[in-house]
């Protein structure tokens, strides 16, 4: 057998996941559902514990894989990095709809409709995933309208697929934002998120 990195392949004693058949050792092997992250920022735990450490996050709309959900807690892996971990299994939705955008500032303000003096309801991270249905304009500034209903500035998004050259510059936006371990959001960040 093969040594692999727990943080990076979804196995365990008792369960792993399919596609490592052969390579560990486990007393079953299943193959992982798909979901998306349904909340602004998701914590991957070590174990399915409140006060257990963190090893990285998810934003909103990133693709994951389920291979468990016991007792309030999901075992997944994320798609984008490949990090596994324990999540809240309520940070979990369908992947409804295919994202067409991601954030692309630090951070951005979800409102329920397309006007910024309305009250905002929620934050999106850079990298958060969403899809756009349409698009609207209100005293001058563009919204891109979302398939949940809720709209934001349109100018806070970039198509998928569309890389950002100057990466410098992506960094700097992130002056200030307070450092958290495990952290690769607006909100909080680490060495390894910014990379990512």
């Amino acid at each position: 057998m093969t040594a692999h990195d727990a943080r990076l392949h979804a196995f365990r004693s008792d369960l792993a996941d399919a596609r490592l058949k052969g390579e560990v050792s486990a007393e079953r092997f299943v193959a992982g559902l798909p979901a998306r992250i349904s909340v602004p920022v998701a914590d991957l735990r070590k174990a399915p514990r409140w006060d257990a450490g963190v090893n990285t996050q998810a934003v909103f709309g990133d693709d994951v894989l389920v291979f468990e959900e016991r007792e309030g807690w999901a075992w997944i892996q994320a798609e984008r990095d490949g990090y596994v971990g324990y999540v809240a299994d309520t940070v979990l939705g369908a992947r409804d709809h295919a994202p067409t955008h991601v954030v692309s500032v630090p951070r951005t303000f979800l409102y329920p409709g397309p006007d910024l003096r309305i009250p905002v309801s929620g934050q999106l991270s850079m990298g958060s995933a969403v899809t756009v249905t349409g698009s609207a304009e209100t005293r001058g500034t563009p919204y891109a309208l979302l398939s949940s209903g809720q709209a934001l500035i349109a100018a806070h998004l970039r198509s998928i697929g569309e890389v950002a050259t100057d990466y410098v510059s992506v960094a700097e936006g992130f002056l200030g934002t307070p450092y958290l371990w495990g952290g690769v959001s607006g909100f909080g960040i680490d060495c390894s998120g910014l990379v990512q």
